[in-house]
């Protein structure tokens, strides 16, 4: 169901803001949706007759409602909330699973995403005036951040498919932002500030618009500047510390990265053994469980064949490097938008319109400085100007173990060791080179469209509506921080630049130049599309009293094509520091015909409305080809108070250029090996025989650090072009009353079910799932589930880095969604006033909630194994899920001044791992439910001056700061959002939860 305020409402009420949804504008209306290719806003003479474009379908029609169900969001919702961006909105929706935002550095892109029901941001489709927009990257995705939000009407949200309406990639349904027509000039600007006098936020916008060639043609040309400053991790004391530390059976402590600044040096298969460290605090370093003391300066001590550096604890002792404070808390941000669009009579009913929008965003992501990992070659000679004689002798110790082992191998018929040679010997290496500063990756992306169009009369009952449209986005990305790998080996092994990298800051200047390498890539994403349309009634036919009998048919044309476009070194792997990457290229394009029809019947007071639509899609891609989508609906009102409605719908997605042509790059996912779980191997019985023929010696078997010493694993991701679409069914029933006993009251009820089949995923949805799917569940190494993990450990029973497991796409899950979206709306008029003489202020009070029955996830869909994600997060299921989520508000218009309160709240959520009890580990099982209360005040000068100002989350909730004691562990947990190895990042989930706390924001608009 579709509900709009009208004017008057708008008017006497201003704003139902958080609300999204009104009385249903059901007769005469005086602001109406658009007309086949107009501008939302624009005024129609006599609205009672006048057709309308709903979004969802393409039939013009009189009566707003659709089977359908549509939440709306007027743009008051986005003055009265100090939102710039567009996501701050969005992600508050019931509907919406936060997707990247501001907060998200690692993993984050800069950019703004929309993720329906969590179905996934590939699957929501984004139109702007019923239209595609521009995406961003190889996988096809639309930064919402792109659309002008200072120009916004209203947002439309329709959940379950909308492809027979739209196309493919509407799986999870389309969200629809209409920009109005402006009339006159408008001039505004923004300024937030946190309650901590940081992250600084600033605004200006300004538009022009009006009619021209004496009425004929209408034009609105537009211009933004937004700038956003950072936050660091180290800003907050609540994300100051990266802790974590429960999977491996310790208590939750300051977890960090098991690269420290220092080094940690092993011979390959061995394992640092306690370190030097005076746990205890007594000066004694000798006591039980203690090493004994070093020398300063020793670097490296021999013990059985152990290599470590002094004063370095391992991660499970909770004394690792702490990379959180250099990271970002808010990304940067700087972007440009200009644009317009116009209209133009040229004759005989005949309009041509066109559409033009230019943005220039620049974002950076900031992490720690590059970790470096991995065995290397050391030539003995090269290092031991670094090093003491002690250990240069350790050193030449192990060298002849290696040349005998190396000889006894050879004896044997087997293959030399790589480091045969006398003189050269191979460490594990883990070091964090601080030295060379922080790694900074910086995104220029410039994105334009352009549209043009033409539309008018075929005869009485007939219009046509025919567009063209091409987006492209280019991404100009660059890397500072990097290390090469090929140089920092040449610095050890003797054929380059000596690096000393045997205790904290021993590299030089002239060391870091040469082991230094800057890094960009770049990519180009493109769209081209051809809509044709006819549309109208099938003369005066008409059932009843009802208006005719109305339809639409028409053909489309798209084609998407994106390059990836890394230098050589990355395109090689030699960079360390961020992910290395292949190139991608690859298009397709696709050719469509559609038709929906649309019955209405009206009989007195009772009305019944049917509505059908289907699209034949025919695709480029082999493992596609022809594909069908349809759905049909219902509509009926017994009486004007109660509306029932009911809808059923075949969605298709088609695979994107990345799933299909994505080139194989290397990611480094929070994950935990069951190998390494002694509770894992406890809890599968099987398990541990399977970990052996992966290579881990039987007595590391659940070692936890020994297997896996850091909690990020790498592995490689790639395309596979054998992929084919996706194709999901959904329904959804639902009732709209509206009681003639309660003026001004409307509540709404939709169920929705969406099932998702041949789901494209990584078998197991993840690493880790898909890790637990070979050794929890099929345990068999010949499966295909577990080939990825044949042949890529290294004598520890580690997952080496130069050989990591390889992930790729396949149609093999399925995805399924299902709840009640409930929403009510009242206003009423308060008999008393402060500011007008009318003794009478306006009352409106709405709720938009979501009760989230079920959203499981089947990894291989001929397993019995599901992940259920309502009311979880976690590892599998990422950003938490809630079983309900609402935002409310209340208004209070008196006369000028509009005061406005919302609440935001998200549901309680356990964590989704049944492998791990995260609260015997001082961790947290449950985030307890979370509320959030802003509040706002407008001012109206004048009709042409307006000042709003506001503050979000009043109360400063935000995740609580840890304390710890003398050996790393949380000694004390103020609150629930303080997560450990369950995150998402900087300990909590960003994208859910407030990271910033009070926030203050104060705008102007001016209208002349």
């Amino acid at each position: 169901m579709s509900y709009r305020f009208t004017k008057a409402s708008l008017l006497t009420g201003t704003i139902m803001a958080g609300a999204m949804i009104a009385s249903p504008a059901l007769a005469q209306v005086d602001d109406v949706p658009n007309e086949p290719g107009t501008q939302p806003g624009a005024q129609v003479e006599d609205t009672a007759a006048a057709p309308i474009i709903v979004t969802g379908s393409r039939i013009a029609r009189r009566n707003v409602d659709t089977a359908a169900p549509v939440a709306v969001v007027q743009d008051e919702e986005f003055k009265l909330s100090g939102t710039v961006n567009v996501e701050n909105v969005i992600n508050t929706l019931p509907q919406v699973v936060p997707g990247f935002t501001s907060n998200s550095n690692n993993p984050g892109t800069g950019t703004a995403t929309l993720n329906l029901r969590g179905l996934g941001e590939e699957r929501s489709l984004v139109l702007v005036n019923g239209r595609r927009w521009m995406f961003y990257d190889t996988n096809q995705v639309v930064d919402l951040n792109t659309i002008p939000q200072f120009l916004l009407e209203s947002v439309d949200v329709v959940t379950g498919g909308a492809s027979a309406v739209y196309g493919s990639d509407a799986l999870a349904g389309v969200v629809n932002f209409r920009l109005k027509d402006v009339d006159g000039l408008e001039i505004g600007g923004q300024y937030s500030i946190t309650g901590r006098g940081d992250g600084a936020r600033y605004e200006v916008h300004a538009a022009v618009g009006g009619e021209f060639a004496d009425g004929r043609g209408n034009a609105t040309v537009f211009g933004e500047y937004y700038n956003r400053d950072e936050i660091f991790q180290g800003d907050r004391d609540f994300s100051f510390f990266a802790i974590g530390g429960e999977s491996f059976g310790v208590d939750l402590q300051q977890f960090g990265s098991g690269t420290p600044p220092e080094g940690r040096f092993n011979a390959p298969g061995t394992t640092p053994s306690a370190p030097a460290v005076d746990l205890n605090g007594d000066g004694d370093f000798n006591d039980p469980g203690e090493a004994p003391t070093l020398p300063l300066g020793a670097g490296l001590t021999l013990d059985d064949g152990v290599f470590f550096e002094q004063g370095i604890l391992s991660p499970t002792n909770g004394y690792s490097y702490n990379y959180a404070p250099v990271n970002y808390l808010q990304i940067p941000q700087e972007r440009y938008l200009i644009g317009g669009y116009a209209d133009y009579d040229i004759g005989g009913g005949h309009t041509a319109y066109t559409e033009v929008s230019f943005v220039q965003n620049r974002v950076a992501q900031e992490l720690a400085a590059t970790p470096v990992t991995g065995t290397y070659n050391i030539d003995i000679d090269t290092v031991s100007q670094f090093l003491d004689q002690s250990v240069i002798d350790e050193l030449n110790i192990l060298d002849q173990r290696e040349a005998a082992a190396s000889a006894e191998r050879v004896a044997n018929g087997l293959s030399a060791l790589p480091t045969a040679e006398l003189g050269v010997v191979r460490l594990d290496v883990n070091r964090r080179t601080l030295e060379t500063g922080g790694r900074n990756s910086l995104d220029e992306r410039n994105a334009f469209r352009v549209l043009g169009g033409i539309r008018g009369p075929i005869n009485d009952y007939l219009s046509y509506d025919a567009y063209y449209l091409f987006a492209r986005t280019r991404n100009a990305n660059v890397q500072a921080g990097n290390i090469s790998r090929s140089a920092f080996q040449a610095g050890l092994d003797g054929t380059g630049t000596p690096i000393n990298i045997f205790g904290p800051g021993a590299l030089t200047q002239d060391q870091v130049d040469a082991i230094s390498i800057q890094a960009q890539n770049g990519d180009i994403s493109s769209l081209q599309n051809f809509v044709g349309t006819i549309s109208g009634t099938f003369g005066d036919f008409a059932i009843g009293t009802a208006e005719p009998v109305g339809f639409a048919l028409g053909g489309e044309y798209r084609k998407v094509a994106s390059r990836f476009l890394p230098d050589t070194a990355l395109a090689s792997g030699d960079v360390i520091g961020f992910n290395a990457g292949s190139p991608t290229e690859g298009s397709y394009d696709v050719r469509e015909i559609f038709a929906e029809v649309n019955v209405p019947v009206e009989f007195g007071s009772a009305r019944l409305e049917l509505t059908g639509a289907a699209r034949y899609s025919d695709y480029s891609l082999e493992a596609v080809g022809g594909t069908w989508t349809y759905a049909g609906g219902v509509e009926f009102s017994p009486i004007p108070d109660v509306t029932l409605c009911g809808q059923y719908q075949r969605a298709v997605r088609a695979p994107n250029v990345e799933e299909l042509f994505g080139g194989q790059s290397i990611g480094f996912p929070q994950a935990t090996d069951p190998c390494a779980s002694a509770d894992f191997i406890a809890a599968n019985a099987g398990a541990a025989a399977l970990c052996q023929q992966t290579g881990v010696p039987v007595g590391s078997i659940g070692g936890g650090t020994a297997v896996q010493p850091n909690a990020q694993i790498p592995a490689l991701f790639g395309g596979n072009p054998d992929l084919q679409e996706e194709v999901s069914t959904s329904w959804t029933a639902g009732v709209v009353l509206q009681p003639a006993f309660l003026p001004g009251f409307t509540l709404t009820a939709d169920y929705f079910n969406i099932e998702v089949r041949d789901f494209i995923s990584i078998a197991g949805g993840s690493l880790q799932g898909l890790f637990n799917l070979c050794f929890g569940e099929v345990q068999d190494l010949s499966a295909s589930v577990c080939q990825p993990f044949v042949g890529i450990r290294n004598g520890d029973g580690q997952i080496n880095v130069e050989n990591p497991p390889l992930v790729a796409g396949v149609n093999v899950a399925t995805y399924e969604v299902s709840g009640i979206d409930l929403q009510m709306a009242y206003s009423t008029a308060l008999p008393f006033s402060l500011f007008t003489d009318t003794g009478e202020q306006d009352f409106n009070f709405s709720v938009l909630g979501t009760w989230n029955e079920n959203n499981s996830f089947r990894p291989v869909a001929e397993l019995d194994t599901v992940i259920e994600c309502a009311g979880k997060f976690g590892i599998e299921c990422g950003d938490p899920v809630p079983e309900f989520k609402w935002t409310a508000r209340a208004s209070f218009v008196d006369g000028p001044v509009t005061t406005s309160l919302r609440w935001r709240h998200v549901g309680s959520v356990t964590d989704d791992d049944d492998t791990v009890l995260y609260s015997d580990f001082n961790g947290v099982e449950e985030i307890d439910a979370y509320d959030l209360l802003d509040l706002s005040f407008s001012f109206a000068v004048n009709d042409a001056a307006t000042f709003t100002v506001g503050v979000n989350n009043i109360f400063d909730t935000l995740p609580g700061t840890p304390t710890f004691d003398a050996d790393g562990v949380v000694s004390n947990r103020p609150n629930s959002l303080l997560l450990g190895d369950n995150q998402g990042q900087t300990n909590t989930y960003p994208s859910t939860y407030d990271v910033l706390g009070r926030d203050f924001f104060a705008s102007v608009l001016f209208k002349f």
